[in-house]
C-alpha cells in the first residue's frame, strides 16, 4: 500500500519518463478525479493512504495518460473561462486562447445590454455559446456543429449550466439549415493546414477529432467558407468573429477584403503576440 503522495510520485516519474510535460500537473489532476475531491484537498492529505480500489483505478488512468490521452478525455472535464465543461472524444478540447474570441465578442458594441441575436458556427462542446449566454443574459444564441455527437455534447453543457433556453443547438453546415438574420457571427473553425497534421503532438493528432482540426492545404478553407455563408446571414452593421491559426492573418484579411460585403477588419493578439482573433463589420444598415 502507497499514501497518496507515494502514488503522485511514482506517477510523476513515469510520465516525466514518457515526456509527458506538466508530469506532475497531469498526476494531480488524476489523482483529484479518482478521490473525487478538489486538486488542493491533495496537499492536506498527502500522506493519507490511497484505498486499494482508487489505487487500482489511478494506475489504469495513468497508463491511458502514457499513451498520450489527453487529461481532460481521461477526466471527462475540462475548465473553460472559469467553468467546467464535459467533453469527450467527439470534440475538440477548449483551449486557453479560445477565450480571446469569447473576450472580443463580449466588447462588441450592444452586447452589454441589447437582446443581440449571435450564431456560433462549429460549436464543438458548447464552451463558447454556454460561457456567453452565462455573461450576457439578454443574447440569443444558435449553435450549428455538422457533428450530430459533437450537439449532444453541447447540449449536456448547456443544460449542466442552465442555459438552454437562450442556446438553440442546429444540426447542418454553415448557415445552411438557418434562415432569418444575426447581428454577430463567431466560429473558431478548424484552422489546421493539411500537411501540419501529422507533426502534432501525440495527445492530439491521435485523440482528437480530425474534422475539428484541419482545414484544406493552407489552414483557412473554413474561414472563406464562414466569410461567405455569413455575409448573407448577418444584419448590416453585424460582426463577424473569428479564430485563426499563427501566421494566417493575411491570407484571411485578403478574403475579407475581396469578399467585398466587409469593412471594419481588426485583429486582436492573445497572450502570446500571436494575432489569433479577427473581427469585420457587415456593411450596410440594420434596416437594409
Amino acid at each position: 500500500m502507497m499514501n497518496i503522495r507515494q502514488a503522485l510520485n511514482k506517477a510523476e516519474q513515469a510520465l516525466r519518463e514518457q515526456g509527458i510535460d506538466n508530469p506532475r500537473l497531469d498526476a494531480e489532476v488524476i489523482m483529484a478525479f479518482c478521490l473525487g475531491v478538489e486538486r488542493s484537498v491533495l496537499f492536506h492529505e498527502a500522506g493519507s493512504e490511497l484505498p486499494e480500489r482508487q489505487a487500482r483505478r489511478f494506475d489504469a488512468l495513468i497508463a491511458r495518460r502514457l499513451d498520450r490521452e489527453p487529461v481532460a478525455y481521461i477526466t471527462g472535464r475540462k475548465e473553460f473561462w472559469s467553468l467546467d465543461f464535459t467533453v469527450d472524444r467527439h470534440v475538440l478540447i477548449p483551449r486557453p486562447e479560445t477565450e480571446l474570441l469569447v473576450e472580443k465578442v463580449l466588447e462588441c458594441t450592444g452586447m452589454k445590454d441589447g437582446p443581440l441575436t449571435l450564431l456560433e458556427v462549429g460549436t464543438g462542446s458548447g464552451a463558447v455559446a454556454v460561457v456567453i449566454a452565462i455573461e450576457r443574459p439578454r443574447a440569443s444564441l444558435v449553435a450549428v456543429d455538422i457533428s450530430p455527437a459533437a450537439l449532444r455534447m453541447a447540449r449536456l453543457n448547456a443544460r449542466r449550466h442552465g442555459v438552454t433556453d437562450r442556446v438553440h443547438f442546429v444540426c447542418g453546415n454553415l448557415c445552411e439549415p438557418l434562415t432569418g438574420k444575426f447581428d454577430i457571427v463567431l466560429s473558431n473553425p478548424p484552422y489546421i493546414a493539411e500537411e501540419e497534421f501529422s507533426h502534432l503532438a501525440d495527445d492530439v493528432r491521435i485523440f482528437e477529432p480530425k474534422a475539428a482540426l484541419v482545414s484544406g492545404k493552407e489552414g483557412t478553407e473554413m474561414h472563406r467558407s464562414i466569410i461567405d455563408s455569413s455575409a448573407g446571414c448577418l444584419t448590416g452593421g453585424g460582426w463577424l468573429f473569428m479564430e485563426m491559426g499563427a501566421g494566417q492573418h493575411k491570407r484571411i484579411g485578403s478574403m475579407l477584403k475581396q469578399d467585398g460585403r466587409y469593412d471594419g477588419i481588426v485583429f486582436y493578439r492573445d497572450l502570446a503576440g500571436i494575432v489569433r482573433v479577427v473581427s469585420a463589420r457587415r456593411k450596410g444598415t440594420a434596416d437594409g
